[in-house]
């Protein structure tokens, strides 16, 4: 018995004498990052917008027609929202004062730009009259529109 214990021992010390210890902390070296592989769903940023329209005060007799002219409008104010958030709003406002009284205050915007490579998100009814649509655009795709725009403004002020 004694013998069978020491020769376990004796093979145990062989066996644990072939061990290396491997080092567990993390390093960010070129090898290391070919090793961790992209995920699967790559999640990309977005802006996004969103337009209504109402569907009574389209401009047609036919409510099937109100309804697609309504899903028309408020297709179009979400993109016109989307160009606000991508190239800003002008803003033009006068007030007139007399005796230390605003009698008149005024304020028009304007919206320009071009958009493309939005996704339409969702066109759904609120309500009984309204509908709302949502669009999104990718924040890279947003960088291209305004050189694009930009280098256009460029070429109309020769």
């Amino acid at each position: 018995m004694k013998r069978i214990t020491s020769l376990c021992l004796m093979v145990g010390l062989v066996a644990l004498t072939g061990c290396k210890s491997i080092n567990l902390s993390v390093s960010k070296t070129e090898s290391d990052a070919k090793l961790i592989s992209p995920p699967l769903v790559e999640k990309r940023e977005t802006i996004s917008a969103t337009g209504y329209a109402v569907v009574t005060v389209q401009n047609h007799k036919n409510p099937a027609q109100q309804r697609l002219m309504a899903i028309r409008a408020s297709k179009l104010d979400a993109y016109r929202n989307l160009t606000e958030q991508v190239y800003g709003q002008q803003l033009d406002a006068s007030s007139t004062v007399a005796d230390m009284i605003v009698t008149n205050d005024t304020f028009r915007t304007k919206v320009e730009g071009i958009i493309y490579g939005a996704r339409l998100v969702s066109i759904t009814p609120v309500g009984e009259d309204t509908y709302e649509t949502t669009l999104s655009l990718d924040r890279d795709v947003v960088q291209d529109l305004r050189v694009l725009y930009m280098s256009q403004l460029g070429l109309k002020g020769r």
